[in-house]
């Protein structure tokens, strides 16, 4: 494919283009709104990559096969998107995809009506989950709990927690509970088929890398991600469909936002003094995740105003 990029606010493109690439795309083009880099990085950025830029997206959108959107940002997703899905081109929405209930369903019912869209957080394809999961059943029995964590923030960051957890127990979460905080928050997921996940997430004294426990009825596997493979694997699942090679995506859309979703029911149980929240409430909850406000945070952490 050719490849469109749209905002380069976060290390993931210059991370990514040299993997896309190696697996044959080509990456033609990228168009920056301002919201984090001057022009001056995103200059240098185009001329290191090789990359077209692009004074807006809707030109971008019309050269390319796919657009790819890394804004940290994530409310303005939906109208990015909209650009390339209007022009009929495919869409990959790095994480996290949305930061409220509605934008969600708008992705969902753009892909019930054609549109090839899908993305998330990398860690939803974590090697080291495949792998479990992949193993012998017999040996392993089923696979009912997950630990979880990592640290940062409580979405941006914070998402791939919910993408670990999500990846190896599957879709079908019914429910979310804010449990209490020490260092960091602790969340408890509950799927409709009993499997449950505890998350421990949001600011630490330290940067902490992603971690998880695999807890099945024969066996319990630890581990810390390699974050050298997890590129690599995350493209590698979803590049196929987004390329037209596979008819259907790695995974359903409306299972795959049960990770944004299941944020989102965190944040309001956290506000209601640890109420557990039903997935099934959101619709009807005034519950979101400041795009704005995070993409300013993380403007100042890299720019400093004087």
């Amino acid at each position: 494919m050719r490849i469109g990029i749209v905002d380069i606010d976060t290390s993931h493109p210059e991370n990514w283009i040299p993997i896309l690439r190696d697996m044959g795309h080509d990456v033609v083009g990228v168009f920056d709104g301002g919201g984090v880099h001057p022009d001056s990085y995103v200059r240098e950025f185009a001329a290191k990559f090789d990359l077209k830029r692009y004074d807006d997206p809707v030109s971008l959108a019309r050269d390319v096969n796919c657009g790819i959107l890394h804004g940290c940002d994530w409310d303005k997703h939906v109208s990015m998107a909209k650009i390339f899905m209007q022009a009929d081109k495919a869409v990959l929405v790095d994480k996290p995809m949305a930061g409220c209930w509605r934008d969600l369903q708008i992705l969902a019912g753009w892909i019930h009506q054609g549109a090839r869209i899908t993305g998330g957080s990398l860690l939803y394809y974590c090697g080291e989950v495949r792998q479990f999961l992949s193993s012998d059943p017999r040996e392993a029995g089923t696979l009912h709990t997950v630990l979880a964590g990592c640290a940062v923030d409580d979405f941006n960051y914070g998402v791939h927690a919910y993408a670990l957890a999500c990846g190896a127990l599957g879709g079908g979460l019914t429910s979310v509970q804010f449990l209490g905080q020490n260092v960091q928050k602790q969340i408890r997921l509950e799927w409709f088929d009993g499997k449950a996940a505890i998350l421990v997430i949001g600011q630490a004294g330290a940067w902490l890398p992603f971690h998880a426990t695999l807890i099945a009825e024969k066996t319990v596997k630890s581990f810390v991600v390699d974050n050298t493979k997890i590129y690599h694997s995350f493209l590698k699942a979803v590049m196929p469909y987004l390329a037209g090679k596979s008819s259907s995506p790695p995974t359903d859309f409306n299972v795959l936002m049960e990770v944004e979703q299941a944020a989102l029911a965190a944040k309001c149980s956290q506000e209601q003094q640890g109420r557990r929240v039903d997935i099934a409430e959101l619709p009807s909850l005034n519950v979101r995740h400041d795009g704005v406000e995070f993409a300013r945070s993380y403007r100042e952490s890299k720019y400093p105003s004087p």
